[in-house]
């Protein structure tokens, strides 16, 4: 079980977003810099009880109309291996310390859990709230073999995070978020499992949308 801490995080987790959300190709602000704040989000707890595990919407007022973007994170005490391209920072804990911050869907333990997450394993944990699951967050599996728990290739596009596994299987990060037309996200056609949440909109609403989307291969 993770444990929030009410304590610092020098940079702050907006500010170290703020630097390295315009690199990315699904980023789709103004000219000028991001105006970024919180909007939602939910943490998975890893079992090990070493790397902290958050999935955060944040919305951005930069550009013509605001955008919501989900952010999947990790934070490692140590580097991670093999894994520099994806460090989005490095911030200062109040309580424990130099953290190492990584773009989460580089990161195999997020995907373990995130896995673990679509087949009803894991239960979606509040993003503020030690021990206190989620229930905002939805997920549904159709599928009848287990989820991966590693993929071997990440692509970025200009509107989700593709994950590919070696078994075909393929899990789409939606970066940027859509709230549903009617408040209820429904399944993606085709695909065998999603996982779905809510964010606050700009203007003090409260939206429903898909967050990450799972197409399995058929079964020979």
């Amino acid at each position: 079980m993770a444990v929030i801490h009410r304590t610092t995080l020098k940079p702050t987790k907006l500010e170290l977003l703020a630097s390295w959300l315009p690199s990315r190709p699904w980023y789709h602000g103004g000219a000028g810099d991001p105006r970024l704040a919180r909007a939602g989000g939910f943490r998975l707890d890893d079992p090990e009880g070493e790397v902290g595990i958050e999935f955060m919407v944040v919305t951005d007022a930069s550009g013509a109309e605001p955008a919501a973007y989900l952010v999947p994170l990790t934070y490692r005490g140590a580097p991670l291996g093999g894994a520099e391209h994806a460090l989005v920072g490095t911030a200062e804990h109040g309580v424990l310390g130099r953290r190492w911050v990584y773009d989460g869907c580089h990161d195999p333990v997020l995907v373990a859990e995130l896995a673990a997450l679509i087949e009803g394993r894991a239960q979606a944990q509040a993003q503020s709230l030690t021990d206190t699951p989620d229930r905002e967050v939805t997920r549904a599996y159709a599928g009848e073999d287990p989820v991966p728990a590693r993929f071997t290739a990440v692509d970025d596009t200009e509107e989700h995070t593709e994950l590919s596994a070696p078994d075909g299987t393929v899990l789409r990060v939606l970066r940027t978020l859509r709230p549903a037309p009617d408040g209820s996200p429904l399944p993606e056609p085709g695909a065998s499992g999603h996982v779905a949440g809510a964010w606050d909109l700009p203007g003090g609403t409260r939206a429903q949308g898909l967050f990450l989307v799972l197409h399995t291969p058929p079964r020979a």
